[in-house]
């Protein structure tokens, strides 16, 4: 077992440790704007982050954690996100979008920041939220959709350690790139009972003839993508194995119809795909929606809710 040297810092409350993959080692409080400023140049080698005020509205009601902990091995940065007060509460594993820095959770283009998260978690959530290896100041290299769907699973049992956490109870939240990263996820556990996901990516194969500025960003870093590219798109985009999803788990997306990101089309498609199988789901258009929903977010949000109120 690797031996994780952790530092701490004078008058930030911490909890560190040295243990295996899934599992805390450190947690640093976060409850104001301030407050993340000084984490994120802490921990991060770029700081990307530009602070909206309004990003952040809702951290007085709930417990926001700066996290680190052990994926392959390998110390990786996220948030955990909680109801105050005692209890035990159903748990979100939330993914984010974009690739790299760009579109983290501390990037001011993230579809949903923490305030968004700590929106949902002030329902009676406990989230936790992977920054993925290699980004926010962690170690490794993310792989869009390879190595660092681990990431993903070793938060399971992250939140299994957790005395708030109900994992019997455990949804999944994804938006744009998360969304592939939550089908690539769903093919390895059981463990989930419904899933929402916001102008999610299930078709990268036809990402780069809309997007062709994608196609050099992704050959910069995800493993051997010149080499097989066709195959490794194709590994990434859902559309191509829907068969392989689980069938008892409840999807709900989420599409702006003025989406530039990911084309209504797209996920039009794949919702057939769904419909052909006979995976349960629920497909939510927004008449000129862009593709974080910024002029829907209260009606977003509420579908969000009322899909995990219902199914968790």
């Amino acid at each position: 077992m690797k031996r994780l040297i952790i530092t701490t810092i004078l008058a930030i409350p911490g909890f560190v440790g040295f243990s295996q993959d899934g599992t805390l080692v450190e947690k640093i409080r976060i409850s104001t704007v301030e407050d993340l400023i000084k984490y994120v140049k802490r921990v991060e080698k770029h700081d990307s982050a530009k602070y909206d005020i309004s990003r952040f509205q809702n951290f007085e009601k709930v417990e926001v954690y700066g996290i680190t902990y052990v994926s392959d091995g390998l110390r990786v940065k996220g948030f955990l996100l909680e109801p105050k007060g005692d209890g035990t509460y159903p748990c979100i594993i939330y993914n984010r979008g974009g690739s790299l820095d760009w579109g983290s959770l501390t990037h001011h283009v993230a579809s949903i920041g923490l305030g968004e998260l700590a929106r949902l978690a002030s329902k009676g959530y406990v989230i936790a939220a992977s920054q993925y290896r290699g980004n926010g100041g962690g170690e490794g290299a993310e792989e869009y959709g390879g190595s660092d769907i681990n990431d993903v699973l070793n938060l399971i049992p992250l939140l299994g350690s957790h005395v708030k956490a109900d994992t019997s109870r455990l949804g999944m939240f994804g938006w744009s790139r998360g969304g592939m990263t939550s089908f690539l996820t769903l093919k390895r556990t059981d463990r989930f009972k419904a899933v929402a996901l916001g102008c999610p990516s299930t078709n990268i194969v036809r990402s780069i003839v809309d997007r062709p500025e994608l196609d050099k960003w992704w050959s910069g870093f995800i493993p051997n993508y010149n080499n097989d590219k066709l195959a490794i798109l194709k590994k990434r985009s859902p559309i191509y194995w829907v068969e392989e999803l689980p069938k008892k788990v409840p999807i709900l997306i989420l599409q702006g119809s003025s989406d530039i990101a990911v084309a209504p089309e797209e996920n039009i498609a794949f919702v057939k795909k769904l419909q052909e199988h006979e995976i349960p789901y629920r497909f939510v258009m927004f008449e000129g929606g862009n593709h974080s929903l910024s002029t829907h977010r209260d009606e977003a949000f509420g579908q969000i809710e009322g899909w995990f109120e219902k199914f968790l």
